[in-house]
């Protein structure tokens, strides 16, 4: 009897795994950053994460009603966007400039160019970006925690500016007693999110690891004030630098998927942020310098394809 071979295109095994596992899993991973949020801020916080991501969810369904495509709402890649939008929002901004964000994050920056998978730039870095623009003052008047309307300068304006306030104790920043973004503040908990990540293997500790590294590497020689220590470990744990390394420069569309690319990618992002924090007239620059390096991210993994087995004549790509 003769052996009949079925020949199709990869993959061969299927792990099971789906997109709507995989933005579970980094919803559960953003628990703890939306519990200690909510907690250290109180009820109107928990009313701007709930708001983010309610519109976002409609803006998603909106759009895709109208536009006659399929459904995607049910894949909680919206719920994701508008998580993380929320969480690098201040406590305090009011709830319609939240509703606006997020639906410029899931139409403009995600629907108008395909869909989930699409983009190119992370639609909640690109709203933010959009909110610091259109709303400056709202998007960089922050607050104390577990009190009520007492504006607070950050530790990185106190640092960088010589705003007014007083530095909070690095076990303070390590917790999240510290003025900032919602979802910023609590360096534990973005820590906590990121063991579950890894544990789910959702993602790897490339890019992560890289990026505070080379950020630390070049703040600790080059800071404002270089060779301290404690001036670097301000740095690290105050802003948006965990949240942005651990749960933006990792999404899987806007990242090169080659090793060395990705190498690349998360070295570029750490230089950009030191860049725009030492010499920038912005005391953070996480969300500038992931989008930037989004931008990058094609060409980048153009240039770091690996050889195919056998080839002699230079890159796979050529």
């Amino acid at each position: 009897m003769e052996n009949h071979y079925i020949v199709s295109s990869s993959p061969h095994i299927h792990t099971g795994v789906t997109t709507r596992r995989i933005m579970l899993d980094v919803i559960i991973a953003l628990l703890p950053a939306v519990i200690v949020g909510g907690f250290l801020f109180g009820y109107y916080a928990t009313i701007v994460i709930g708001a983010s991501v309610a519109s976002a969810v409609i803006a998603e369904w909106a759009f895709e009603k109208i536009t006659k495509r399929p459904n995607t709402a049910g894949d909680l890649s919206a719920v994701v966007t508008g998580l993380l939008l929320a969480l690098n929002m201040p406590p305090q901004i009011p709830i319609w400039m939240v509703c606006v964000g997020s639906g410029f994050a899931i139409v403009i920056a995600k629907q108008l160019f395909g869909g989930l998978g699409k983009n190119f730039v992370n639609p909640a870095l690109a709203a933010r970006c959009f909110m610091l623009i259109a709303w400056t003052g709202a998007m960089t008047t922050f607050r104390e925690p577990l009190v009520d309307a007492v504006a607070s300068a950050t530790p990185l304006a106190i640092m960088k500016d010589g705003a007014a306030g007083t530095l909070p104790s690095l076990l303070q920043c390590f917790v999240g007693v510290k003025a900032g973004t919602i979802g910023e503040v609590s360096a534990i908990a973005i820590l906590i999110g990121f063991a579950y990540l890894l544990v789910r293997r959702v993602i790897t500790p490339t890019i992560p690891v890289i990026y505070v590294l080379s950020f630390a590497v070049l703040t600790f020689f080059f800071g404002k004030q270089a060779m301290d220590v404690n001036y670097l470990l301000y740095q690290i744990l105050t802003g948006g630098l965990l949240l942005g390394a651990v749960f933006m420069a990792t999404d899987y569309t806007t990242t090169p998927t080659t090793p060395l690319g990705a190498v690349i990618f998360a070295a570029g992002c750490g230089i950009l942020t030191f860049l725009i924090r030492r010499f920038g007239g912005y005391p953070e620059g996480v969300s500038f310098s992931i989008l930037l390096m989004n931008v990058a991210a094609p060409l980048i993994e153009r240039y770091t394809i690996p050889k195919s087995f056998g080839n002699k004549g230079g890159a796979a790509s050529k």
